[in-house]
């Protein structure tokens, strides 16, 4: 079957192979962060897609046409898919940084914004070492191998005749973000609780003693429990979280 085909057909099968890998990369966590340089992520991108073509090529090569007009489909498609696969796993970083800026807003730790470690844009330190920390876990249990291998699965459940559907597509981004978020605000309820009561009780002292600062003198304490907190609860925290993005790597 290789013989009969065309140098033509398998490049542009390449192609078609890499629209849905490179767009997933380009929004997956850890390559789609700015630290990564674009020439780093293209070529992984190609050395990926290219690997992956010798083992879907009875898939992907019967589909290419020799028309423009469907080629265009499929190359849309093919990059709506990628995107999506990427977005679901987006998703859950997203949360983990969105339950990293709540757990430094309660705490009283995002005064002055440092250094982010995807974005360009400002990030507290607490919430910067929630999401590094979360990040690197979800490498160290490969889960760019689980990324590739759901890319590869993908064929099966969503091949290329039959295109791309924005229905099951939105269904899945809104369920991802609706059980991500749900697991991070149930992580990071202990100290949603403690800010609550801690807060309260400050309150109540402060209107016995209107005359003292009491926050001001209170704010130094609120972040040290909250640090202690953070001691006990981040590596329980970080445990959950990668079970709950990658149960199958974690319980083998």
């Amino acid at each position: 079957m290789i013989g009969e085909v065309t140098v033509e057909t398998a490049i542009l099968a390449i192609f078609l192979a890499f629209c849905r890998v490179g767009a997933c990369f380009m929004l997956m966590p850890g390559l789609s962060s700015v630290r990564v340089p674009m020439q780093v992520r293209l070529f992984i991108a190609v050395a990926v897609s290219m690997a992956l073509f010798a083992h879907l090529w009875e898939v992907i090569v019967p589909h290419v046409g020799a028309t423009a007009g469907p080629l265009f489909t499929l190359i849309a498609s093919e990059l709506l898919i990628g995107a999506t696969i990427g977005l679901v796993a987006r998703f859950y970083l997203l949360a983990v940084q969105f339950i990293g800026s709540v757990i430094a807003m309660v705490s009283g730790f995002n005064a002055m914004g440092g250094i982010a470690v995807e974005e360009s844009d400002p990030q507290s330190p607490m919430a910067a070492i929630i999401s590094f920390s979360a990040l690197l876990i979800l490498f160290i249990f490969d889960f760019h191998h689980s990324i590739i291998r759901a890319l590869v699965d993908t064929y099966q459940v969503m091949p290329l005749e039959a295109l791309f559907d924005p229905r099951v597509a939105l269904v899945n981004l809104v369920d991802t973000i609706s059980e991500s978020f749900f697991v991070m605000v149930r992580l990071g309820s202990p100290f949603i609780a403690y800010a609550i009561l801690v807060n309260l009780a400050i309150g109540l002292v402060n209107k016995l003693t209107p005359q003292i600062p009491i926050y001001f003198v209170a704010l130094p304490f609120i972040i040290a429990g909250a640090l202690i907190m953070m001691y006990f609860a981040i590596s329980p925290m970080l445990s959950m979280m990668a079970d709950g993005f990658l149960p199958a790597t974690i319980g083998r």
